[in-house]
């Protein structure tokens, strides 16, 4: 049995006008926590998380995995959408995740990374952590760690990196990018930092930029028991910290009943 982890954060997207601040340091928290837990952890920071890195390392990682392995995979980063082309997405759009050279047009696509994550082995553990806009509201949770002048939405509007003659026609309601699927499509657990009419917030904490959902996750993780399982792990963030009057974000885990059972990164 072995335990892997990829742990991507993108602040710098080329071309864009559209850098973040808390990505790179979602991404070196969640590989220090996995560390910590005995896992071999690969890190794709910025210019590394290339569309072609980033789907090599994660097949490499999921392909790889045999049975009782358990593989971890932390995205923190923009997120958008395309027109969805082959008539699977009820709302017309395909969500996606956007890698360093989505300036360049590299999106990738909810259809792609489900067929990424379908294949693995059985009995495989899979948990993708996704702190990107999928993306509701409420006012409760507490704002007392929050630094004054935050957050900002990890959502990348298709307009500024998409064609104009690629764009779908004005007047349609925005749809913010959503992972859900990808629990029912291979992947055994899915964590994002909010549901799919919300975005998640990159902010900062204490004069450290971080998302938002990756900071309150490691802070309710870092006082749970060890024999916690991702449900108890889920409800020490929700609504316990998520969401706020300043952070109106809504985490969401998807998964199997006995999945969610599970001891956190066991």
């Amino acid at each position: 049995m072995t335990k892997k982890a990829l742990c991507i954060g993108i602040n710098d997207y080329p071309g864009t006008q559209n850098d973040l601040n808390g990505c790179v340091n979602d991404a070196r928290d969640w590989a220090a926590t996995l560390t910590g837990r005995g896992f071999t952890v690969t890190t794709l920071i910025d210019a590394q998380a290339t569309k072609a890195a980033m789907v090599s390392a994660m097949s490499s990682l999921i392909s790889g995995a045999a049975k009782g392995d358990t593989v971890v995979i932390t995205y923190s980063g923009h997120g958008t959408w395309v027109p969805d082309k082959n008539g699977d997405e009820p709302d017309g759009r395909d969500e996606a995740l956007c890698p360093w050279d989505i300036g360049s047009g590299k999106v990738l696509l909810d259809d792609e990374i489900a067929v990424i994550f379908g294949n693995h082995a059985p009995g495989v553990r899979v948990l993708l952590i996704s702190d990107s806009c999928h993306s509701g509201s409420v006012t409760r949770g507490d704002d007392s760690d929050l630094d004054p002048g935050m957050p900002r939405a990890r959502f990348l509007p298709p307009s500024v990196w998409m064609k104009p003659e690629d764009l779908p026609p004005a007047g349609r309601a925005l749809s913010l990018p959503s992972l859900s699927g990808l629990s029912r499509s291979g992947g055994d657990l899915l964590m994002a930092g909010c549901t799919d009419t919300q975005f998640s917030w990159d902010t900062s904490f204490k004069g450290r930029p971080n998302g938002a959902f990756t900071y309150y996750a490691l802070k309710a993780l870092a006082a749970l028991p060890a024999t916690a399982s991702y449900a108890n792990w889920f409800k020490a963030i929700s609504p316990t910290y998520l969401p706020t009057n300043q952070l109106p974000q809504n985490p969401q885990l998807f998964g199997s009943r006995t999945a969610k059972a599970w001891k956190v990164f066991s």
